[in-house]
């Protein structure tokens, strides 16, 4: 799979070979629960997948490697409360670790090569109950199923042009998926991108009734596009300078996090569907970024934002991503557990 270089321009064919790195920033897929067969699709081979020619970043993520820790906390408002039993939706404040990422497997790229950004994200309850969730900023997923994920990383680290279009005509859900990574506006801020889970989960109420949701986290902050090509003037790492800086002079930064309901029809094992603007959307909280620190030495450095760690309340559904992400994500935990000594902390942390 090639990774994103410096970028030669902002034209169709490079911003879709940079989705294609990056499009899967929430979801590694893996053999998990007998839903592929074992010759198929196993961690390692998804894994062997995401690596880049120059190798596996060793210490880091294989993917999402370049990423920045914040902590803060969830402000339940209440209204969760009629959807599910989890504890962190009842009226309260609960304490939350997260990371602001880019979607990619190179933990030193150049911000504005990167087309997804996204966040890992863990609220806790008093009791120590957690609920982990990946997110990203595209409103759908690049493609409908693991398999068609793991042809999509093969056929874009083909130098052989024909193999993204082979890819495409047998993917057409991809097409929306390019439209977006061409057309959607670009910021300058973490601060000011949304962040969907794209995945469906079952919500359970304490009546034991069942609703299948998706959430988003929709940021206060005004969005204000920049040009690709202004981003990438700014400096490489610019995304982690600027939210680092706006909290120290600007104060804590505010996402509102709403759910949706999914009504009877909507497609709930297919992340690449977007479902009708029409459905039910309740506001249940407010996430309050306040502190940001450094990823080497922070506090979201050894956390696996797995997203089938669910308090009680919430389950997965039919949908199979989080289930086989959870597999690869585990496996990529223990890779860069292992290689510690490739990603050391500062010495003042280990004395």
């Amino acid at each position: 799979m090639n990774q994103p270089g410096r970028l030669k321009g902002p034209g169709l064919g490079s911003l879709v070979l940079i989705a294609v790195v990056v499009g899967g920033s929430a979801a590694a897929f893996a053999y998990t629960a007998g839903w592929l067969s074992p010759g198929r699709l196993t961690p390692e081979r998804m894994i062997a997948a995401l690596t880049p020619p120059s190798g596996a970043p060793l210490g880091h993520r294989r993917n999402h490697a370049k990423g920045i820790c914040f902590t803060g906390a969830f402000e339940a408002n209440g209204n969760g409360v009629e959807l599910s039993r989890a504890k962190v939706f009842v009226q309260g404040r609960y304490p939350v670790l997260g990371r602001f990422n880019l979607g990619t497997a190179d933990p030193n790229a150049v911000d504005a090569t990167v087309r997804v950004r996204g966040m890992g994200l863990q609220i806790s309850a008093a009791d120590g109950e957690e609920w982990r969730m990946a997110m990203i900023n595209p409103p759908f997923f690049a493609v409908s199923t693991p398999q068609a994920f793991h042809d999509l990383l093969v056929a874009s680290g083909k130098k052989d042009p024909e193999a993204m279009k082979a890819f495409s005509q047998a993917n057409p859900e991809f097409a929306a998926f390019a439209a977006w990574a061409k057309a959607a506006p670009w910021t300058g801020s973490y601060a000011e991108e949304p962040y969907n889970s794209l995945d469906s989960f079952v919500f359970v109420d304490a009546k034991g009734d069942e609703r299948v949701l998706r959430w988003s986290l929709r940021p206060a902050a005004e969005r204000i596009p920049v040009s690709q090509a202004d981003l990438e003037k700014a400096g490489p790492d610019v995304l982690e300078q600027e939210i680092e800086e706006r909290i120290r002079t600007a104060g804590p930064q505010r996402w509102t996090m709403v759910t949706t309901v999914a009504e009877p029809g909507d497609p709930t094992a297919d992340p690449s569907r977007a479902w009708p603007e029409e459905r039910r959307a309740v506001q249940v909280g407010t996430l309050v970024v306040q502190r940001i620190e450094p990823e080497r030495d922070g506090p979201c450095r050894d956390i696996n934002f797995d997203p089938t760690v669910l308090p009680q309340g919430i389950r997965v559904s039919d949908d199979p991503f989080p289930a086989a992400r959870s597999s690869v994500y585990r496996r990529s935990y223990d890779l860069r557990a292992a290689e510690a000594k490739d990603y050391p902390r500062t010495e003042a942390v280990q004395q």
